[in-house]
């Protein structure tokens, strides 16, 4: 498997295994458990999303536009602020409902209370395989250098390692709604369907947005970051113990901090 799309197919496959994997969880985990596993589980999720987007994109970004001769902060704060309008005109059109709301955003919509949770966590899941497919089509753009691609791969394990909880906090939702935990888990996988598609889709772009990558990158990380603040921090913090919810950020920025660092 020595091409990009190869290895991006890989990666956003183990992300899409994580999810299934964490989705799981339903089965094992007793109704009264669920909102407090839901708040670790989110917590360390938008841990990861943030260190991620830090090193594992905007980094990079900087250094691509550098390495292109642009000035390197102009290509990351421009498609960064591009990123973030695209999730908040996605968060404006695409109906879709958060755990423990009420009234669904988004355009009008009659889709079934279930199916706007799921669209929720859909919607976070394009971003996470735009950034592992992005990585790796810039590994391949720079002559397969090794550390790229390692890079990629760190890429890949954290955003894979995060899916395990964002897949229990679709399916464990779910369940409390008096879904079947069958039913509960097979919705929780499918929301990380997105990150093959949208992974591999970039990689088969690459060569002719080749260009544009640092904004693509920075792209990324924006919408990553919109989706942390906007959706996985107060979904975090819902109910008493909101400690629970800090404590998962941090362990998942830590996580994926030495994992950049170890692997890239």
């Amino acid at each position: 498997m020595s091409s990009p799309l190869a290895y991006a197919a890989a990666g956003t496959g183990f992300t899409f295994f994580m999810t299934t994997l964490g989705a799981a969880l339903v089965f094992l985990v007793r109704r009264g458990q669920s909102r407090t596993l839901q708040r670790l589980c989110l917590g360390f999720a938008a841990g990861v999303m943030i260190a991620a987007s830090v090193w594992s994109l905007l980094v990079p970004a900087i250094e691509e536009a550098e390495a292109q001769g642009m000035v390197g902060w102009v290509p990351a704060a421009g498609g960064f602020l591009l990123g973030v309008g695209l999730l908040l005109l996605l968060d404006q059109l695409l109906p879709h409902l958060h755990p423990d709301g009420d009234t669904p955003e988004g355009l009008p919509s009659s889709l079934h209370r279930t199916t706007l949770l799921v669209l929720a966590v859909t919607l976070h899941n394009i971003p996470e395989g735009m950034a592992v497919g992005l990585s790796f089509a810039l590994a391949a753009q720079h002559g397969g250098d090794p550390a790229m691609y390692a890079a990629a791969l760190a890429l890949a394990v954290g955003i894979g390692i995060q899916n395990f909880p964002e897949g229990a906090a679709v399916a464990l939702p779910l369940r409390q709604e008096g879904l079947s935990a069958g039913r509960s888990f097979l919705y929780g996988s499918l929301s990380g369907v997105v990150e093959p598609i949208f992974g591999i889709l970039v990689v088969l772009l690459a060569k002719d947005i080749a260009p544009l990558m640092p904004w693509l990158l920075a792209a990324a990380a924006g919408a990553m970051l919109y989706v942390v603040v906007e959706e996985l921090i107060p979904e975090a913090h819902l109910g008493e113990h909101s400690n629970l919810g800090t404590m998962g950020v941090m362990a998942g920025f830590l996580a994926m901090m030495i994992l950049d660092v170890a692997l890239g």
